[in-house]
């Protein structure tokens, strides 16, 4: 049986419907239902929000209201339909978005409580899994999770020692796919197809058996071993299923085959859940991503309803028309088709450009334009690129105009080598076994232990099977080491222990603080930094350590011991950036991929060349699809006006070579385009002489304030 779409007339007709608790509820109560929901729903969001009757798959279209429908529907479950705030699980991507669905369902339910309320990302509900049944896969309490670099230094390591000619980033990365597809080391080198495959498997063994040995796990082993473990104890699967009754899930097209099986087991054979997804914006297929996994739901739930929410409340009708011209190109599970009530708007204009110097003048021209003659702030402003690399001229004529812009995608609060110093300090208190974060401890700030130490120490722990920490402590490593260099390990050794404990009977950010002004940190940062100012700064980040600290063990009440709080740290992902401007009002520079879910006034895509937009890599495998999706995703971002920009030569290697404009470019409605520049400009003269007033009163106004 294949999945229907519901039909709005039929879901609003009166009828019985069962609650959590399996009671009956009659018709009557449906009616105060309608009056307690928000009167702006269409009659699509409606049905999104009331259905019960079995799984229920919401294709949401780009800027179409999903967020509302999932948090309107985690409020009817909580307020209409007896389910208590525990019983109910909404998992999304990204930390930012599960606060924002927090927040709205908050204000939402105001006049009652949630606590209990489970919302998060996929991670994050993983090492909840993991944190309460460690022991069943083998894991004590307490362990580590290693970030991207400590993942890949392991497995640098294992292939520096094997000698083998492999390089540890390919590694790391097809660990990473293995463990995406929910694929162990011995099924990775059942099914190996080449020798580099045999030997990245038997690499993935060795890293797995390293991180048993280290009590750690890296970010995507709390996605595999979740489903291993409710695959291997049925009994822990039951608990789980009665704990959650209700399961919502958004950016559904996202998830890859890991999750699908996590949230398969979790939601049981009836499938009491609902999906959003759309599949026209699935963008991440290099982290795993299937959008098939929609069209998988049909297969595994013949009972699947499917709603569609094509109503676009941002967009004007002229840019949806583009989108909806361009993803057609791709081939579709399911239809859909964007439109909207706000009008047809302006025409989309393409710059046709010399090269990368004169594409950023182009650009902030228009931005000049819409400022002179609009009043339009320069937040309403983005433009958005295929790669990072395209940014600089950008910045060069923005800083030149002196208009104040925002580049996101910077460094992860959680990176800055300040946070990571301490955050080793942290894991080593907790998991004493964790011998990345006590390699990187033991001498920050120096403690006079050097290198030829640190080898032999290592060698000999590796001898005994146990971690460094625990090394420090043995009276074997005598016949190893110097009296001097061992006494000094077995002091640190000590201390840590010692700091451990404090930390596990007090105020664990307390006796933080208390560790760092013990080791003096600050005068380590202000002997290591250049200047007074750099030294000041990276003591700033240390102070947000410290209240991030407080503002987590808050909000916890009355789960902050410190493990629960390493955890949190180790689930900040690379959205969680310190961007102490990212929402003002400046102009915004990003990647289509940062682009994602936000929205503006004024859109600006640029480098619309073949090899740029769509990438080289795709047209070389013979795919367009997801480079497809990509420039969907950044027309449905714009609000008002929608503005492409092509060079006609840029620099590869180091010299000058010819552009073709994107394909992508052909694929939208001719009618709909002006161009200017390359092809016959369409200004009228009116329109010249305003631009050429905004860039004189520009001009007037750095000389003014020169």
């Amino acid at each position: 049986m294949q999945a229907h779409t519901a039909h709005v007339r039929n879901c609003d007709r009166p009828r019985n419907f069962p609650t959590a608790g399996g009671r009956v509820e009659s018709a009557p109560f449906r009616t105060a239902l309608h009056r307690s929901l928000p009167v702006e729903l269409n009659p699509q969001q409606r049905a999104a929000v009331h259905h019960l009757e079995g799984p229920l798959l919401v294709l949401a279209g780009a800027g179409s209201g999903k967020t509302g429908v999932i948090t309107r529907k985690i409020a009817w479950l909580l307020r209409e339909c007896g389910y208590r705030p525990r019983q109910v699980l909404a998992v999304t991507f990204t930390n930012k978005a599960a606060r924002e669905m927090r927040e709205r369902v908050r204000r939402l339910l105001a006049d009652r409580p949630v606590r209990g309320l489970r919302i998060g990302t996929f991670h994050a509900l993983g090492l909840e899994i993991l944190r309460t049944h460690p022991q069943a896969l083998g894991y004590r309490a307490g362990f580590s999770i290693f970030d991207t670099h400590d993942s890949l230094h392991q497995v640098a390591e294992i292939v520096r020692k094997a000698r083998l000619h492999l390089e540890p980033e390919h590694a790391r990365w097809q660990i990473g796919a293995w463990k995406n597809e929910a694929i162990d080391p011995e099924a990775a080198l059942a099914g190996a197809e080449s020798d580099r495959e045999v030997a990245c498997a038997r690499v993935y063994a060795a890293y797995q058996d390293q991180l048993r040995a280290y009590n750690a796990l890296d970010f995507d082993d709390l996605l595999l071993q979740p489903v291993r473990l409710f695959e291997t104890h049925p009994e822990l699967l039951e608990a789980w299923r009665e704990r959650i009754r209700y399961l919502l899930v958004d950016e559904y097209q996202d998830t890859n085959p890991a999750q699908y099986r996590l949230v398969r087991l979790l939601s049981g054979p009836l499938g009491a859940f609902t999906v959003v997804g759309d599949d026209d914006q699935s963008i991440y297929a290099w982290r795993g991503a299937r959008p098939e996994n929609l069209a998988r739901l049909a297969e595994d739930y013949p009972r699947l309803t499917v709603i569609k929410l094509e109503q676009n409340y941002r967009s004007t009708g002229i840019i949806l028309r583009a989108a909806n011209r361009l993803i057609a190109h791709n081939p579709h599970v399911f239809e859909k088709r964007l439109w909207s009530r706000l009008g047809q708007g302006e025409r989309i204009r393409v710059l046709s450009c010399r090269d990368p110097e004169h594409e950023a003048e182009r650009i902030v021209s228009e931005i000049l334009h819409r400022r002179f003659q609009e009043r339009a702030r320069d937040g309403d402003f983005a433009i958005l690129y295929r790669g990072n690399h395209q940014s600089r001229p950008f910045e060069q004529a923005l800083r030149a105009h002196r208009i104040p812009y925002h580049v996101s995608g910077g460094t992860s609060f959680f990176d800055y080598t300040e946070v990571k110093d301490l955050v080793a300090y942290l894991r080593l208190l907790v998991n004493e076994d964790d011998d990345r974060a006590f390699l990187r401890c033991v001498n920050t700030p120096r403690r006079e232990i050097g290198a030829a130490t640190l080898e032999k120490l290592a060698a000999y722990a590796g001898e005994r099977g146990i971690g460094l920490l625990a090394a420090c402590f043995e009276a074997g490593l005598a016949q190893r080491l110097p009296a001097r260099a061992r006494h000094r390990l077995e002091g640190f050794a000590t201390w840590i222990a010692a700091q451990a404990d404090r930390a596990r009977r007090g105020d664990p950010v307390a006796v933080f603080r208390d560790l760092v002004e013990e080791i003096d940190y600050r005068g380590w940062l202000e002997s290591q930094a250049k200047t007074p100012e750099e030294a000041g700064r990276r003591w700033e980040n240390v102070e947000e350590l410290f209240e991030w600290m407080e503002r987590t063990r808050a909000a916890l009440e009355g789960e902050a011991s410190l493990a629960e709080l390493v955890a949190r740290m180790s689930l900040m992902d690379l959205l969680d950036r310190k961007d102490a401007d990212a929402d003002g009002d400046r102009v915004h520079l990003m990647t289509l991929h940062a682009a994602k879910g936000l929205e503006f006034p004024h859109v600006f895509i640029v480098g619309m060349e073949e090899g740029l937009l769509p990438h080289r890599s795709a047209i070389e495998s013979g795919d367009l699809t997801e480079e497809r999706r990509l420039a969907y995703v950044g027309i449905t971002r714009a609000r008002r006006t929608l503005t492409f920009s092509l060079a006609a030569r840029r620099r590869v290697g180091g010299q000058w070579s010819e552009t073709e404009p994107s394909r992508f470019l052909q694929e939208l409605p001719e009618e709909d385009l002006v161009w200017e520049g390359g092809r016959c400009d369409a200004r009228p003269p009116e329109e010249r002489r305003a631009r050429g007033r905004a860039h004189l009163a520009n001009l007037k106004a750095l000389l003014e304030d020169g």
